[in-house]
């Protein structure tokens, strides 16, 4: 428990951006299912509201657990996370073509969701540990390794945008943990030539090679980026009506259930891949140039709390929350205003789905709970 001492640095500003994202969020949502289609029910509304509250109160007592004291127990996570994801494998819930999630007590919850909220904490004490070794090559490996098995698990779902989230975390983290300069290089110079042969792999005749490393979906979401014309109707579908739908929001947006394109479902996932594109039909580019500046607050003050954190173990737990919330936004608007392929990335604390909204909530208590801690208090 924190004293009052402590108490006195709980930051509110970081409670009031994440609620008017979360309240943005639930009117977004609101709207996505604000329509006459047996599949798409209102209760996914009452659910983010039910959700938001037993959010609330994850963040409330991860914040006032020392975070110290929170990270002795990494391996325990660890071995529970892995648990859940093999479970997924055998037992999982199959949505699409996919095997993500788990049922339990009338919940479906998504173990991957919480496996990136898991790493920032392991990853962060492993650092931690060997900050004296951080640039030994046994070290680097060691952590990779220990990274790379539930990378692998959740491939197996697939579902590799959250690998490419759990990936984008551990960068941040090495390079807060201030990793030789050489390793990034090597790194970024290995992104980019893996980016250099999915283009290769996309431009051959039939993409065979290219679907021998990945799934047919996932080589047909990066044809609809490279091509959209071609597969206008079918895999570039959904990015060209939220390109539509943002467009015709123009300054001030067409009015809360005034969106003729999500109104008349002509966008899917409206409610989770696409609530960004709800949002720049029904409030324009007004509504979308909030949400980017309230996400932008939120990931200022984490850095802000980051710097002056008591140590190392602390920063990088919040330059990990930071980065998960960066990334997941930045793929999110990506995709929706067609300058990335479609992921399947939630915009964090807006698109509807609990696992992710309890994994970002937790994140924040964290965020809140090194922040009560650190050195310095700036407001």
């Amino acid at each position: 428990m924190k004293s009052k001492k402590q108490l006195k640095y709980f930051d509110i500003w970081i409670i009031m951006i994440m609620i008017a994202l979360v309240i943005i969020g639930i009117i977004a949502i609101g709207s996505a299912t604000h329509i006459n289609n047996p599949d798409i029910k209102p209760e996914y509304f009452n659910k983010q509201i039910i959700g938001f509250s037993v959010g609330f109160i994850l963040m409330l007592i991860t914040a006032f657990i020392d975070y110290r004291f929170i990270g002795r127990f990494y391996p325990l996570y660890y071995i529970i996370i892995i648990g859940f994801l093999l479970a997924v494998l055998v037992i999982g819930k199959s949505v699409g073509g996919a095997t993500r999630w788990l049922e339990l007590g009338g919940f479906r919850i998504q173990p991957s969701e919480f496996t990136k909220i898991i790493m920032i904490i392991v990853v962060a004490k492993l650092m931690d540990r060997f900050k004296g070794h951080i640039n030994h090559i046994g070290v680097i490996c060691f952590i990779l390794v220990i990274v790379g098995i539930p990378i692998l698990l959740i491939q197996k779902q697939p579902d590799l945008s959250t690998s490419l989230v759990i990936l984008f975390i551990v960068f941040a983290q090495f390079y807060v943990a201030k990793i030789h300069y050489g390793y990034i290089i090597t790194g970024s110079i290995f992104g980019f030539l893996s980016l250099f042969f999915i283009w290769w792999g996309a431009v051959q005749p039939g993409q065979v090679v290219l679907r021998k490393f990945l799934k047919n979906h996932q080589v047909n979401r990066i044809m609809s980026f490279i091509d959209p014309k071609t597969y206008a109707m079918s895999g570039a579908y959904q990015t060209q009506q939220s390109i539509r739908a943002i467009g015709s929001g123009q300054l001030y947006g067409k009015g809360l259930y005034q969106g003729t394109l999500n109104q008349f479902q002509y966008l899917s996932e409206a409610r989770t891949d696409f609530i960004f594109a709800v949002i720049g039909e029904e409030f324009g580019f007004i509504g979308c140039l909030m949400v980017i500046i309230l996400i932008s607050l939120l990931i200022f003050r984490c850095f802000w709390i980051a710097k002056d954190a008591p140590d190392l173990y602390g920063r990088l737990v919040v330059v990990g929350v930071a980065a998960m919330i960066f990334f997941q936004s930045f793929v999110h608007i990506g995709v929706t205003t067609g300058f990335l392929p479609n992921t399947g990335i939630p915009l964090p604390f807006i698109s509807y789905g609990l696992s992710a909204l309890w994994s970002n909530m937790i994140g924040i208590g964290l965020v809140l709970n090194v922040g009560m801690l650190r050195k310095k208090t700036y407001y």
